[in-house]
């Protein structure tokens, strides 16, 4: 199994791991489970999920074993400078 879409940082460092769904498909727990297992191998610090109408976004806060959700998308360099 594979992720459908890995954004890289400037240094190509795995930053975002999205996930997208059909319309029709619900954001459950088990949707979003399915990104987080995607990190097991990358180890990225933001997961997104999408089914074009909601999405969640997220940091993996490692130190605390849990994610974080934001209210909305970062932009690009937002997510960059928070690496720095």
């Amino acid at each position: 199994k594979r992720c459908d879409t890995v954004i890289y940082d400037n240094s190509f460092c795995p930053l975002v791991i999205a996930e997208y769904k059909a319309e029709t498909v619900e954001l459950t727990q088990k949707v979003f489970d399915q990104a987080a297992v995607y990190n097991q191998k990358l180890d990225v610090p933001y997961l997104l999920v999408s089914n074009g109408r909601n999405h969640l976004f997220c940091y993996v806060d490692k130190a605390n074993r849990r994610f974080r959700f934001e209210e909305q998308i970062p932009d690009y360099r937002t997510l960059t400078d928070r690496q720095l």
